[in-house]
């Protein structure tokens, strides 16, 4: 029941859902289990050319928008939750730095290649020590003839233990306290694993695609691997959050509207006391008001989708998108689990690994708390609060 509110839209929607249609619950479930990247959900995402979708036509890709992504990934969570969508989520905002800043010969060598599934793609950004205050990283690129020498740790890497290249924030300067952000530089390079040292975290959700820390220990990256210029990568880092806020939050709308479906069939089907449950108020209006609250999400994505792709401000659309998808997403996941009562804890009804999956999309990129003084400071004028 999803608002598509155009051509593009609902071309984008079919074509994926018929790519997701080969793979069912039977093949997700799995995966969850076995922890086991989906290889061939991402192999047939390839072969469709969705993968390439917001990339340039000249580099084998679509050319369409963040709107059409966002139609494209809420589509792909319905199906497979976030297992699914985050076996391609790098694509969609990861490369945005190299498609705004990189030279033509490195967009030529490294966009064809994620297009067509050749490359996997590991983001190192956030340190343990660190978190989102993104300034005090302290991996440390030196400056050696014909590159960088690299030396830090990691955390929250995405698909690590399957990438072949990872877009990698570094100093490139020590910190100075009046400029904080100046001396950080992103590289886009090989994932030299006789140089990076991979440990797997265990997590709650999400288990086919891997999440780590990594150690590097010397790392070699040769000059050709530096995106634009040296000490711009905070600014340039900056291109690809407000994408990947709209992102998460359709993908976690995505999550919540499978959780609906399945609550409402199972609200209908299941009888009690001579009467489907979903006869009661008290099963029905809860699933409601999970719906209003998934649709005005929806929205929500699709209007700062558009200003980002008509190259309006959107901070705030964007990170309002994160805060409510996710929010309404976990709404109705939880609710879903609630309507299912006792065999909503059972796997074989999905529910509970729609509620775990959801959860990331509240903690991740950036946590609700964040985003609240962000909406506060900017749009409402309030004092910074930290």
């Amino acid at each position: 029941m999803t608002t598509d509110l155009n051509e593009n839209h609902r071309v984008v929607r079919e074509g994926v859902q018929a790519v997701c249609n080969n793979f069912g619950d039977d093949y997700w479930l799995a995966r969850d289990t076995d922890g086991v990247f989906p290889h061939e959900f991402h192999g047939a995402m390839a072969d469709a050319g969705w993968l390439g979708i917001t990339m340039p036509e000249e580099f084998g890709g679509a050319g369409l928008g963040v709107g059409e992504a966002s139609v494209m990934m809420n589509t792909v969570a319905r199906c497979g939750a976030m297992s699914a969508s985050s076996a391609l989520h790098i694509n969609m905002f990861g490369p945005h730095p190299i498609l705004v800043f990189g030279t033509e010969a490195q967009k030529k060598k490294w966009i064809p290649r994620l297009v067509k599934g050749e490359d996997k793609v590991a983001f190192g950004v956030t340190e343990p020590n660190v978190g989102l205050d993104t300034t005090n990283i302290t991996t440390f690129a030196e400056k050696v003839d014909g590159g960088y020498l690299v030396n830090g740790r990691k955390i929250w890497n995405s698909t690590a233990q399957e990438a072949s290249r990872i877009m990698l924030l570094a100093r490139t300067e020590k910190r100075d306290d009046a400029k904080p952000t100046g001396g950080i530089s992103i590289f886009y390079t090989e994932f030299d694993r006789s140089k990076i040292d991979v440990n797997v975290i265990e997590k709650m959700g999400r288990k086919a695609v891997d999440s780590n820390m990594i150690f590097i220990d010397n790392l070699f990256i040769p000059d050709e691997d530096l995106i634009g210029e040296e000490g711009m990568g905070f600014r340039y880092i900056l291109h690809s959050m407000n994408p990947e806020r709209i992102l998460v939050g359709a993908e976690g709308i995505g999550i919540g509207q499978d959780a609906l479906r399945r609550a409402s069939n199972y609200a209908i089907e299941r009888e009690v006391f001579g009467r489907p449950i979903g006869q009661n108020q008290a099963i029905q209006h809860p699933l409601a008001e999970n719906w209003m609250e998934l649709e005005a999400a929806w929205l929500m994505v699709l209007r700062a989708a558009e200003l980002f792709d008509t190259e309006q401000s959107c901070g705030a659309e964007a990170n309002a998108s994160k805060f409510l998808g996710a929010k309404a997403g976990y709404n109705a996941a939880l609710q879903a689990v609630m309507t299912h009562g006792g065999m909503g804890y059972a796997k074989e009804y999905h529910v509970e690994r729609l509620l775990r999956e959801v959860m990331i999309t509240r903690i991740a990129p950036v946590s609700e708390q964040l985003i609240a003084s962000f909406i506060a400071e900017r749009v409402l004028g309030q004092p910074k609060s930290y």
